[in-house]
């Protein structure tokens, strides 16, 4: 079979540069020229939007002119057109160009004078509301910048307000009630958020972004990982020549800290530069944990741990972009991504083990943690234009990505009845690597659009961890070997995708198909062991729109695939509580998931939309939870042990003007989870209703000051032995324009009457069940600064075909 592929994507290259070589020395057909020229100074204004059109309505080609004001269209059929030109700073003009005699080849429209728009000495208000949520065929924006709280919240705060996304009670994102998901930065991958998204997104301002879309099917061009869909940030970019920016100051308490951080765009010449960054300190301030496990069988026992933790994390990031327009056709552009982070917490307990009123085991433990991180990624994009199309595009992609991490635990053990574990230090640390290949080619023909693309990943993870334990005698750590080892793992991922999108009257399809080999090798150094893996996934993907005077209904189906990552397949047991192991599982395989969803939404003065869909997950890996009565130690790992379904899965999105001051939106969720699987040789089902909403409501006072209010409503959470408790929610905001489009000032508190929240998890198995309680602190107050400066003339172009490695599960679990 990898034969097969390597032989496919062999075509496809060769395919590729037929192509390439046909366009480029392909016919010209008919032309139409001609100069812009200033009216008033008579110099030639450059990037001047000049569109083609056909009937006043139909769009044929767009070009822009160039530094001596110049454009041309080529490969022109004999017909009428009409030129529309427009630019920042000039009046719109529109005029015919008759190319209906087939026997001129090139129409020398000449010179064609523009006149500057005059700016008007009156104010202008606008008060309509601009429209926050919008849907297209496979997905839907939230408009970040249309929501005032955007300049209180950061990004994670901001994914609660978005359709299909909900956060639980620790703050992890949830895509349809499910945390298998990608993370792109502007449709491509971003180590920021590869390698623990949380502590990016909670520093990263939700000021700084433009917009956050959730892509429910993902196209064939997507790689085939994120079960659930892909959440794509877009920062701040709709830059014109000239330079905008902003910047947010935050604080935030009790939990959190100071924060700040903001965007950069610019363009001179033919250089393009965007940037954003920031820094972030977050507390989390002592709070109380309460861990019970009654045990059933032989000897039934109750284990009741109480304690104590606290953290401080410590987290800063940069991305930067920039691009070289050679000439019209040929494009230059490479990415910058590094972040990092650093984490202490102190953690105590109490343990007592009991048998009726007999203590069996006693114990007082003391965990001091430190944990670090950093992440890098840059890559090069070549994009190529074609004389005839502007719109056919081939681009070479190339991104290294890397990030490493360490976690130290210094665990020591007082107050022993029956329990003689000596004290002890657990490290381990990760190293990731990969480098990725990838080329696209996008070709339209009339109203069908041809994408096709061939792509390779070859990933490098790596684990060394040690154990050791005190020796009071020389008072230090002597490492365990048998507790130690060094684990590598290689996985190469071979693609191709093909893809068709076709527009005719109300009607949109959009199918294609995606062939993906993964290569999966594992060593574990230490014990000279090794497990190999290969499989093969053809992963189809269609989407349908029809388009009616006010409303659309789409119908989605896709397959996707879930690979382990690096912490899943990590073999090191995390013993800071020695009573409850953690672990991975290097013998993981992928999940299969299948979905499908139809969509209905209407916009009118409001706006509604509603998803109702199935999904059916096989060969799922669960977090598994297995109790061991002759160690009396419970170990959670993961395994390929069931399936799961949601049905059927409901999403809502409502959005309604009450005024010309006051909006507001709605957007419930609900779906009906049933997974079951075979766990220590035993069946175990678990099903239930998990469902949520949230209600915004926003009012706009006088003199530039606007009140928002946000409800949110979690339910239950439902996992194949785990069930978490619901929760409620409430926050206001308020935000005033202290200089108009300049500077803004924010505050909101978020649940001033609720000091914390319980947040509550149940597990069960044959023979225990399991309570979790950990208590957070609920009530915060937020306040910030933001600025926004600059000035502008013309847009960046960008690569408009990137690398996007969205083949892997992002975050860590």
């Amino acid at each position: 079979m990898k034969k097969l592929l390597l032989s496919c994507m062999l075509a496809l290259a060769g395919l590729l540069l037929c192509t390439y070589v046909h366009a480029q020395n392909g016919a010209k057909g008919q032309q139409i020229t001609g100069v812009l020229v200033d009216s008033l100074s008579q110099k030639n204004p450059d990037f001047i939007t000049v569109a083609l059109m056909k009937d006043k309505n139909v769009s044929v080609k767009v070009d822009y002119s160039k530094a001596d004001g110049s454009f041309r269209f080529v490969g022109l059929k004999p017909a009428k057109y009409y030129l529309v030109i427009s630019g920042v700073g000039y009046k719109g003009k529109t005029l015919s160009a008759d190319l209906s005699d087939s026997t001129k080849t090139i129409l020398n429209l000449g010179k064609i004078f523009i006149t500057e728009e005059a700016l008007g000495l009156k104010e202008v208000k606008v008060s309509a509301t601009k429209q926050i949520v919008k849907q297209e065929v496979d997905r839907i924006s939230y408009d970040t910048q249309a929501d005032p709280e955007s300049k209180v919240f950061s990004v994670l705060d901001m994914m609660r307000k978005v359709p299909y996304l909900s956060l639980d009670a620790e703050d992890n994102i949830q895509l349809k009630g499910n945390s298998d998901f990608r993370i792109l930065i502007n449709g491509k991958p971003s180590s920021m958020v590869e390698r623990s998204y949380k502590d990016i997104l909670r520093s990263m301002p939700a000021s700084s972004i433009q917009r956050i879309e959730v892509i429910t099917t993902p196209p064939s061009k997507y790689d085939a990982e994120g079960l659930s869909g892909i959440i794509n940030i877009i920062t701040n970019k709709n830059v014109t020549n000239g330079y905008n920016g902003s910047l947010n100051v935050s604080e935030r308490f009790p939990v959190g800290g100071p924060g700040i951080g903001g965007s950069l765009s610019a363009k001179i010449g033919k250089w393009g530069l965007s940037a954003f960054g920031g820094a972030n300190l977050y507390k989390n301030p002592q709070t109380a944990t309460i861990l019970t496990r009654n045990t059933f069988g032989e000897s039934s026992t109750l284990l009741d741990q109480r304690g104590f933790n606290k953290s401080e994390n410590k987290s800063g990031y940069l991305g930067l972009e920039i691009s070289y327009e050679l000439d019209s056709l040929n494009l230059i552009s490479g990415q910058f991504n590094i972040n990092g982070n650093r984490n202490d917490a102190i953690s105590s307990q109490s343990s007592d083990l009991t048998k009726g009123s007999e203590i069996l085991q006693r114990y007082y433990l003391n965990n001091v943690g430190d944990g670090t991180g950093s992440g890098f990624d840059a890559a090069l994009n070549y994009q190529l234009g074609f004389k005839a199309d502007k719109n056919r595009l081939l681009t070479l992609s190339y991104r290294y990505y890397g990030f490493d991490s360490g976690q130290d635990n210094v665990i020591n053990i007082s107050e022993r009845i029956n329990y003689d574990l000596p004290n002890y230090r657990q490290l381990n640390d990760q190293l990731f690597s990969e480098h990725t290949i990838q080329v696209d080619y996008v070709h339209p023909i009339k109203k069908l659009m041809i994408e096709a693309g061939m792509k390779g990943i070859l990933r490098n993870n790596k684990s060394n961890f040690e154990y050791r334990t005190y020796n009071s005698d020389t008072d230090n750590y002597q490492i365990l070997e048998e507790l130690s080892n060094k684990f590598s793992n290689t996985q190469n991922i071979y693609g191709i995708y093909n893809t068709y999108q076709y527009n005719f009257k109300k009607w949109g399809v959009k199918a294609g198909v995606r062939v993906e080999q993964t290569v999966l090798d594992a060593n574990f150094a230490t014990t000279n062991s090794k497990v190999s893996q290969n499989y093969f996934n053809v992963i189809p993907t269609i989407s349908i729109n029809r388009k009616f005077k006010k409303s659309g209904l789409n119908f989605g189906y896709t397959q996707r695939i879930r690979r382990p990552n690096i912490y899943q397949l990590n073999p090191f047991v995390d013993r800071s509580n020695p009573n409850f192991e953690r672990t991975g599982n290097p013998n993981l395989r992928p999940s299969v998931l299948n979905d499908i969803n139809i969509g209905y939404n209407w916009s009118g003065k409001s706006s509604f939309s509603l998803s109702v869909g199935h999904t059916f997950i096989k060969d799922m890996f669960f977090p598994v939870i297995v109790y061991d009565p002759a160690t009396g130690i419970t170990r959670s790992s993961f395994g390929n042990v069931g399936k799961a379904k949601l049905l059927p899965m409901v999403m809502v999105n409502f959005n309604h003007p009450i005024t010309k001051k006051w909006n507001m939106s709605i957007n419930p969720r609900m779906a009906y989870a049933m997974t079951e699987g075979i766990i220590n040789g035993k069946l175990i089902k678990n099903k239930g209703l998990m469902y949520g909403a949230n209600l915004s409501s926003g009012y706009r006072l006088e003199k530039n000051w606007r009140v928002n209010v946000n409800i949110n409503y979690n339910g239950p959470n439902i996992n194949i032995q785990e069930k978490t408790n619901h929760f409620f929610g409430y926050s206001a905001s308020v935000n005033k324009d202290v200089v108009k489009d300049k500077l803004s000032f924010s505050a909101s508190f978020n649940n001033p009457f609720n000091k914390f929240r319980r947040n509550i998890r149940d597990s069960f198995g044959p023979d225990f069940l399991q309570y979790n309680e950990q208590r957070n602190y609920f009530r915060t107050f937020n306040f910030s600064l933001n600025y926004k400066f600059g000035k502008l003339k013309e847009s960046i172009k960008k690569n408009k075909r990137g690398i996007r490695n969205d083949d892997v599960q992002g975050g860590e679990n």
